[in-house]
């Protein structure tokens, strides 16, 4: 085992952590969700493989919660029908296939599996199956996401503080957009040296790419599209925030940065996942004009969708040069894509992973033994259709968690609510086009556990001397944050 300097200043300040105020540790906690590329830690012992920052910080993390709450609210989350109860269940369901698929089909079923070489960097290949550290690794995230869900959870249920966990999403959106500008920075300048410290996992990093003569954002992920994948979650939420009203001035530059690091990715996912997130802001923001407190601004918006159609026309006519250039860089993007051999290695990936899903008889090679190119590709052979209907319902429990009825809410409390349901349900439209592995991480479960703890069915009335927590058991005072 060995650390990298990044994952020396990660355990400081996880020790830091541990003796600050418990909001730190959930900022530090989400912000470390930037760090895509910076492994912490570098295990020889299992092929050379990373663990990246923010699965090392999430022990503090966890820790510093068990700290200030006990280990109650954190078990609460994973309580029978509730979306952490189904994840739960999917976890240790994936972490027996883990150990039990790979033995019962050996050598019987062709995996895309990653060949990791100790000082070098990891490649794909197709080999029979059999128990390998993917199988260790991706338990280890698996299990990690559960507990990333249960803390979050156990913290926003006990704080009933929304504003936490806005803070440090629009935090987290500026470091993504400060590492993004960075990124072309160096690149331009040739200094791409001094993005090493965070670009230290044993992967293929491809930093460095153009497309149509643009320089493909990766921030500090390993590559353009893991790079656009984080940002349109972002994006989403904080644009989701921007349309409740929410620190409108903050929240409205952020979301409009981080569409411009989206589209300056050149990322073909992060083009069909602004196709899913729009329409999806947009009916939202329609269907809360008649909230009379704060309605979104559907207004804005409807004038926007009359607005871009003339505007496109106008620039058609205007400039036909322009229209030309712009259609051959979206064939070479989205048109083309198919026939690049990028297109044609990930349809095979595809294929191989059909493939062992049919010849397991549809119960998954097992967790972490097989790479696809679509997230339900990833879970069916994985996790078989078993694993596959468990992860559709925690999603469904997660997307339809709603305030309870006679529940009192203030406004920022059901803003932070709608704010993660948005990035969740971003981070999952690019999962199902590009995902490659189980892991979908960290940041879906801290979205995930803070929509289950907001969602909880408890009564918030504001005092004159503070918020008052009301529950089956009667008023009590809620606890400040230690």
């Amino acid at each position: 085992m060995s650390f990298e300097l990044i994952g020396f200043v990660t355990v400081l300040a996880g020790l830091g952590v541990l003796m600050a105020p418990v909001h730190w540790a959930l900022t530090l906690m989400v912000v470390s969700t930037a760090l895509g590329s910076a492994a912490a830690i570098d295990l020889p012992a299992l092929g050379g493989a990373s663990i990246l920052v923010p699965n090392v910080f999430l022990l503090f993390f966890g820790l510093r919660v068990l700290m200030a709450y006990g280990e109650g609210p954190v078990l609460s989350a994973f309580v029978p029908a509730g979306a952490g109860f189904w994840l739960m269940v999917l976890t240790f369901f994936g972490v027996l296939t883990a150990f039990l698929s790979p033995r019962l089909f050996q050598g019987a079923v062709d995996v895309m599996t990653v060949e990791r070489s100790v000082g070098a960097r990891s490649f794909i290949s197709l080999s029979p199956l059999q128990l390998s550290s993917n199988n260790i690794t991706q338990t280890v995230y698996a299990l990690g996401g559960l507990g990333c869900f249960g803390f979050c959870y156990a913290y926003l249920r006990r704080t009933m503080a929304p504003s936490h966990l806005i803070n440090a999403l629009l935090v987290a959106a500026a470091v993504n957009i400060a590492f993004a500008v960075a990124d072309v920075v160096t690149y331009f300048s040739g200094t791409e040296y001094l993005l090493s410290v965070v670009r230290t996992a044993n992967y293929a990093l491809l930093t460095g790419a153009e497309k149509g003569g643009l320089k493909r954002i990766s921030g500090s992920f390993p590559e353009a599209s893991a790079f656009a994948d984080y940002t349109l979650v972002l994006f989403a939420a904080t644009a989701s925030l921007w349309l409740d009203r929410v620190r409108a001035r903050v929240t409205g530059v952020l979301a409009a940065a981080s569409l411009a690091g989206l589209i300056f990715s050149t990322s073909a996912t992060a083009l069909l996942g602004l196709a899913v997130v729009f329409p999806f802001l947009w009916i939202r923001s329609i269907l809360t004009a008649f909230d009379r407190s704060k309605p979104a601004r559907p207004v804005f918006l409807a004038a926007l969708f009359l607005v871009v159609p003339l505007v496109i026309l106008a620039i058609v006519n205007l400039f036909p040069e322009m229209i030309a250039t712009v259609y051959d860089f979206l064939d070479e993007m989205l048109l083309s894509k198919a026939d690049s051999q990028s297109g044609r290695e990930r349809a095979m990936w595809n294929t191989a992973a059909y493939e062992a899903f049919i010849n397991t008889f549809g119960l998954g090679a097992g967790l972490g033994s097989a790479r696809a190119s679509s997230y339900l590709l990833v879970l069916l052979s994985n996790v078989g259709i078993l694993g596959f209907i468990l992860f559709c319902i925690f999603v469904a429990a997660t997307l339809f968690a709603r305030t309870a009825s006679n529940g009192v809410r203030s406004a920022e409390s059901r803003a932070a609510m709608r704010a993660a349901k948005a990035g969740f349900g971003a981070a999952l439209s690019t999962a199902l086009v590009s995902g490659t592995v189980y892991d979908l991480g960290l940041m879906v479960y801290i979205l995930g556990g803070s929509v289950s703890a907001l969602a909880c069915r408890q009564i918030i009335q504001p005092t004159a001397t503070g918020a008052r927590l009301i529950g089956a058991s009667g008023p009590r005072r809620m606890g400040g944050i230690r």
